[in-house]
Order: C-alpha cells, then sequence, then structure tokens
C-alpha cells in the first residue's frame, strides 16, 4: 500500500473537516493508501511536525485554512520531502484554493485529490520565512489575522469585510521605496500587495490573464496615498473593476522585490501576522513544490510543468 500522511487543523473555518473525518479517512483506504493522521493543537505545529517526520509519504494531505497550507508547506520543505500536496480548503475565504480552482466541499476535495493530478507551483519567501501566496501591509492586510475566530466561523467572508472597514478609519499611510527588478518606485502607499493568487483576502481581486502561479514571478500592486475624492474614486474603481495599473495604482510582476518602508510596518503572510520590520527582501522560488489540482474542470492559471521561466 501506498502511504499517506493526513494533517488536520480542527479549528479551521467551522471545523468543516471535523464531520467528515471518518468518510474522508475511508476515502483515502478506499483509493489504496495506509493513512497515518495528525491533529494540530496549536499554530506552527504542522511545521514542527514535518520538520521531524522521518517517514517517506507517498502523498501528504492537509485540511485547514490558508495557514494551514502554509504551514505544511513550510514542512515539507524543511524536511525535503519529495511527495506531492493535497489540500482540503476548510479556511473562511480560501484566498489560494479558489485560485487553483479547489473545491469549498470537503468530500470534494478529498476526492479530488484522488483523481486529480499533480501541479507545480512557486513559493514566496520573505526575508528568508516561506510564504505561499501573498504578502501584504497597509490598509486591509490586518484584518485576516485581527478578525476573530467566533466572528469568521458565523460570519465567514463578510467578518473579514467589517473588520477591512473598521481599518480604513485608521489608514496610515507608508513612505515605501519598492525596488523590482528594473522598476523602482518611492510614494506614500496605503497598501502593498505581493501575491501568487487571483485573489487576496476575498478583496483583492485580480485579473485570471495576468496571473500563473507557477511563471517565477510575482504579482506585485501597491495603492497611493489617495489626497482628493477624484484620487479615491480612482482607486475604487481600479480595485472593483480590476482595471490596473491606473494614475493611483501600480501594478506589475517580478521575481524579486525590496521593500523600505519609513518606519517598521506590520505584514499578513498567508492571514498570519509577521512582526514589524522596515525592510523586507521577497524572492520567489519557481514550481518547487507539487500540490494536487482536479483533473478537468476550471482552468487555473498555470503554465505546463517543465515551462522555464523568464526572470
Amino acid at each position: 500500500m501506498k502511504n499517506l500522511l493526513f494533517i488536520l487543523n480542527p479549528q479551521a473555518g467551522q471545523r468543516k473537516a471535523n464531520r467528515y473525518l471518518p468518510e474522508i479517512l475511508r476515502m483515502f483506504i478506499e483509493y489504496g493508501y495506509r493513512c497515518e493522521t495528525y491533529v494540530t493543537g496549536a499554530a506552527g505545529e504542522a511545521t514542527q511536525y514535518l520538520s521531524r517526520y522521518e517517514g517517506k509519504p507517498d502523498l501528504v494531505v492537509c485540511a485547514g485554512g490558508d495557514g494551514t497550507l502554509n504551514e505544511t508547506i513550510s514542512g515539507l520543505m524543511q524536511a525535503k520531502l519529495d511527495c506531492p500536496l493535497g489540500y482540503i480548503p476548510c479556511g473562511t475565504t480560501n484566498d489560494y484554493a479558489s485560485s487553483i480552482g479547489l473545491s469549498g466541499y470537503v468530500l470534494q476535495a478529498a476526492s479530488d485529490i484522488m483523481t486529480g493530478k499533480a501541479q507545480s507551483i512557486d513559493i514566496g519567501t520573505f526575508n528568508g520565512r516561506r510564504f505561499v501566496y501573498t504578502a501584504t501591509c497597509g490598509a486591509f492586510a490586518k484584518a485576516s489575522y485581527s478578525t476573530p475566530q467566533a466572528a469568521k466561523n458565523v460570519l465567514g467572508h463578510v467578518a473579514y469585510i467589517l473588520e477591512g472597514m473598521r481599518d480604513l478609519t485608521a489608514i496610515r499611510p507608508i513612505h515605501m521605496r519598492v525596488a523590482a527588478n528594473d522598476v523602482v518606485l518611492e510614494d506614500d502607499f496605503i497598501f502593498c500587495s505581493i501575491t501568487n493568487s487571483t485573489s487576496v483576502g476575498g478583496i483583492l481581486k485580480l485579473n485570471t490573464q495576468l496571473v500563473a502561479l507557477n511563471d517565477g514571478k510575482f504579482e506585485v500592486t501597491l495603492v497611493r496615498n489617495p489626497t482628493t475624492p477624484a484620487q479615491l474614486s480612482s482607486i475604487l474603481v481600479g480595485l472593483t473593476t480590476q482595471d490596473v495599473p491606473n494614475d493611483m495604482i501600480h501594478f506589475f510582476s517580478a521575481s524579486s522585490i525590496r521593500v523600505e518602508c519609513d518606519r517598521p510596518v506590520e505584514w499578513t503572510l498567508d492571514g498570519e501576522r509577521e512582526p514589524e520590520t522596515n525592510v523586507v527582501q521577497l524572492d520567489n522560488l519557481h514550481s518547487v513544490v507539487r500540490i494536487m489540482i482536479p483533473s478537468g474542470g476550471m482552468q487555473a492559471p498555470f503554465y505546463p510543468d517543465g515551462y522555464e521561466a523568464e526572470l
């Protein structure tokens, strides 16, 4: 039999995976896997467990939110486990899952792992720390980790919107110098997003024609500080219609970005708080992880495996 390691975050989202745990494990067994299950009890445990793992799984599957996915991928890379990863999204917003076409229904997501195909994806580093799909600071950045879990469970995505609206009342512009490949920008910004996803916090949506999740590059979005109603309107129109760049929103792709701020600022990595810092180096690790995606169905924004990124 093949070996499967299943990592479950029992607190994620509305605890959907907990209710279907027997059915999930039975499905894995019916597809010929011997299952080992690890249930996390605190933040960081998935990474710690995998980094010390001495087995040789043929497949690792995690069930939880974006933070659980981040921890699992970090652990896989630390342990140098060369096996595909399956992801059952059970969080509140599941940005990355939406980007790669994973089902929001637990049993369907589990079935798609069993019948799907492995796809290489890019991973990012933030001052050496790995992240899967987003590093953000400024407006809305705190909503993902400051929103109470109870509110997420009851209100879902609406909880993020309400928390983000509270954040808007206390926006303080950040003076940044952003150097990325041959681009250097310096200005006052209210939002900075470095992503490998088509959605961030369910608030920022990117045109799927502009994004590929294994091209060796991030998408960089910088929103300038509005000083007039017309400039604020330009920002809102650009973000809601995905008509970027415009006079208030810079948008470009890059494989390496250095961000220098005039003061220490908080960042969010895959929905989790990162301590304040004023200098950040972000680098794209091209096609270093294989993740299971559904065969057929939604066409996620990928280049074929073997694509050589033009960096």
